[in-house]
């Protein structure tokens, strides 16, 4: 009789066994790392800015300031994470970028247009992993001051510009240091009305949109250098959420699966490695 109650406890932990690992087979990594529930069922509605630029989101003048299009990094990579998580649905919404990084409730699942992950806005809203390791350039005209310049201690002497509430604007102030305060942009119009007033030697962007705006909006400037990273953490740009939003950790299974299976950098590459031999300024 012992041995039959033995083996009847022995095939009763056996099916408790199989059972629990049953159900964590059946538990995907996304609903294991956060809640999978969007604003709106079946679709994820993802802010962006207005207007949008290549090479981030539109690739020509028939889908320029149309995210819906999924062409642009950005863009492609919102259409690839909403594949990823079996969403079919995607819908659009537009904000001001520093309305965004503002607390408080957001109606949409993220906003992806370019934030880089930052302390002090991670105090107030949450981000997915990085998506983009940022490097940052400097442009300008091709016989300006700036086109000599082969390190940041080259550009300290010089006029420096770049638009506001942006990384590229902190760099100069605490990484290039100029003798000169930095002149700050609402935007690349503003940018692009001090270059051809001669009124700024050179613009810092972040490279991606250095190409865009050589190729597009400032065309007598050139991409005068790549300039170094800094710190041992480098600036990476990712999706803004809500603070405290349980969709963070299955954005982030998703984003891992496109980095693992390679879409991420065949994305990347597609979209914002444009070609060309842009030196690299010494620190």
């Amino acid at each position: 009789m012992k041995l039959k109650h033995l083996l009847a406890l022995l095939l009763t932990l056996t099916l408790l066994v199989a059972a629990c690992g049953s159900d964590d087979d059946d538990t995907s990594d996304h609903e294991a790392n956060g809640d999978c529930t969007t604003e709106t069922e079946g679709v994820l509605t993802v802010a962006t800015g207005e207007p949008v630029f290549p090479p981030w989101m539109g690739a020509g003048e028939d889908d320029f300031d149309d995210p819906t299009t999924g062409t642009g990094f950005e863009g492609a990579l919102v259409y690839a994470i909403a594949d990823e998580m079996g969403i079919e649905t995607v819908e659009w919404v537009r904000t001001g970028f520093d309305e965004a990084v503002a607390p408080g409730e957001k109606d949409y699942d993220f906003n992806i247009q370019q934030y880089s992950i930052t302390a002090k806005r991670d105090e107030v809203v949450d981000f997915s992993t990085g998506y983009y390791q940022v490097e940052q350039a400097i442009i300008g005209a091709p016989d300006s001051p700036a086109a000599a310049a082969s390190s940041i201690a080259d550009l300290k002497g010089l006029r420096l510009g770049a638009a506001i509430g942006t990384t590229s604007l902190d760099y100069i102030d605490n990484v290039i240091e100029p003798d000169s305060p930095a002149q700050v942009y609402d935007d690349n119009a503003a940018a692009k009305a001090a270059f051809d007033a001669g009124q700024v030697d050179g613009i810092v962007f972040d490279l991606p949109t250095a190409y865009f705006i050589t190729a597009v909006e400032i065309t007598d400037a050139s991409i005068i250098g790549v300039l170094p990273v800094v710190g041992d953490d480098p600036e990476e740009l990712g999706m803004l959420f809500e603070d405290g939003s349980p969709l963070v950790g299955c954005v982030n299974d998703a984003l891992a699966a496109l980095r693992s299976n390679g879409t991420l950098d065949a994305l990347e590459d597609e979209w914002l490695n444009q070609g060309g031999a842009v030196p690299n300024l010494s620190s």
